[in-house]
């Protein structure tokens, strides 16, 4: 048994056992020493992990780089599914409210938005409902339900005749957003790898982010091209690739068989839980605030035409991209200090873009840099929340996308009411700014909390 600095330069407890080292992670106000299965994402009171060094990791397979592809690719159509309706609105709104259309096309295109809202809305309900059921259930399995969903949910999209019932159908698909999302990173960061768990939940999360970059523009300019029935079956067809991929290229793992829905929800009963959940929804609000009314940015502020929106969409959309690889890279090697380095970004970006939008050309690679440095914080967070929830780990997966779609609604609603307000359209960006702080401060409160209770476990995990 031995003490020493660990990556991040904080004392840990070593404990050999059986001949093998672990190591403890000092985040709970009990130690009792248990021989447990060495998975970094089973949490006991006492967190037991091997130490591996970064020489002897094995290299990754074919197998296991299909795998996450698939798992990936499930993220891809996600994003579509989710970001493609954006531009689909006027749509949405001629073809299935054509009487309120002919009336006031605004009025039509205000209410087809209840398609993106309802979509958060599901989001939200879903991913705690789906993860206190999920957990016991093999994981390949769980995530053949969710892509099916999206199957059934893209195809009613495109085939129900009214605006009610497409409603329906947008909400029935998004319950499983957060679910999918959250099973398929324990499953990748299990195929990954101790020491490199952070980085497979970021190559999930990175089909959505090329969603973004590529799959939206071009499934809203089949839109343009056809009509939003077309691009939802294509969106289908996305899905349904993904169902084949997943069943062949996914190895089985299985559900946690202890598993109950009490356990589950006892997640909620950890305070640095909350915390991580509220970095999410506030701190990464700030991005939707500038996100929502991107287009007004380069248009009303920097001055910029119409035409260039597809090439702004498309480096906000790259900055996501390596953003995402980024915050993956950094959290495997120390959590907090991946966050803080997120935040800091982020107020550095909307900073400068606050600063100089309006000269031209210039708020254009602003942009790539705010979307790069906001991204960071996608795998970071959810590292945090699996870190934080004890044996809840499915519950905690699935929860960082019901708080970034509550930063979603937050941002845009902000950033709303300083425009409403006649500040103009820069002032979303000191909403931006105004939420990213307070996401530092909530980050900075719950480390320091973590941090005086391992001194204080610290002192008698020595004694041991």
């Amino acid at each position: 048994m031995a003490t020493g600095p660990d990556q991040a330069g904080e004392n840990v407890l070593c404990i050999q056992c059986d001949g093998r080292m672990f190591r403890a992670e000092k985040s709970v106000s009990h130690c009792y020493l248990s021989r447990v299965r060495a998975s970094p994402f089973v949490t006991h009171r006492l967190n037991l992990m091997p130490t591996a060094s970064r020489e002897s990791r094995a290299p990754i397979s074919a197998r296991t780089a299909f795998a996450i592809l698939a798992l990936a690719l499930g993220g891809f159509g996600i994003g579509a599914t989710e970001f493609a309706a954006m531009g689909m609105l006027p749509d949405f709104a001629r073809e299935l409210l054509p009487q309120l259309w002919a009336a006031s096309e605004e009025q039509a295109i205000a209410q087809a938005g209840w398609l993106i809202s309802l979509y958060a809305l599901g989001v939200v309900v879903g991913a705690p409902t789906i993860g206190a059921f999920a957990a016991k259930f093999p994981r390949r399995t769980l995530l053949l339900v969710f892509v099916a969903t999206f199957v059934v949910g893209s195809v009613f999209t495109a085939l129900l005749p009214n605006f009610e019932l497409v409603l329906v159908s947008r909400f029935v698909a998004a319950l499983c957003h957060g679910a999918y999302f959250g099973v398929a990173a324990l499953v990748a960061a299990e195929l990954m790898g101790e020491g490199r768990q952070a980085l497979g939940i970021s190559l999930v999360i990175l089909g959505l982010t090329v969603s973004n970059m590529l799959g939206v523009p071009l499934i809203t300019w089949v839109a343009q091209l056809t009509n939003f029935r077309v691009a939802y079956l294509l969106i289908a067809g996305i899905f349904a690739a993904t169902f084949v991929a997943v069943y062949f290229v996914v190895p089985w793992q299985p559900g946690d068989k202890n598993a109950t829905i009490r356990r589950e929800l006892a997640a909620f009963r950890r305070p640095q839980l909350w915390f991580a959940l509220a970095m999410g929804a506030i701190g990464f609000g700030g991005l939707f605030a500038v996100y929502s009314y991107i287009s007004p940015l380069v248009t009303d502020v920097a001055g910029l035409g119409e035409e260039v929106m597809p090439w702004t969409l498309f480096l906000f959309g790259a900055g996501m991209t390596v953003g995402t690889l980024i915050g993956g890279w950094l959290a495997d090697r120390g959590i907090r200090r991946a966050v803080m380095i997120g935040f800091a970004a982020m107020l550095l970006a909307q900073t400068a873009l606050w600063l100089w939008a309006g000269q031209g050309w210039v708020a254009l690679p602003l942009l790539f840099f705010t979307g790069l440095a906001a991204q960071i914080l996608a795998p970071t967070l959810q590292m945090r929340l699996i870190s934080v929830s004890g044996d809840a780990q499915t519950m905690a997966a699935t929860l960082v996308h019901s708080a970034l779609n509550i930063g979603n609604s937050l941002g845009a609603f902000c950033g709303g009411l300083a425009i409403a307000a006649g500040w103009g359209y820069a002032s979303a960006v000191l909403t931006g700014i105004a939420l990213t702080v307070a996401g530092v401060c909530i980050a900075a409160v719950s480390f320091s909390i973590e941090r005086a209770g391992q001194r204080a476990l610290g002192l008698a995990a020595t004694t041991l």
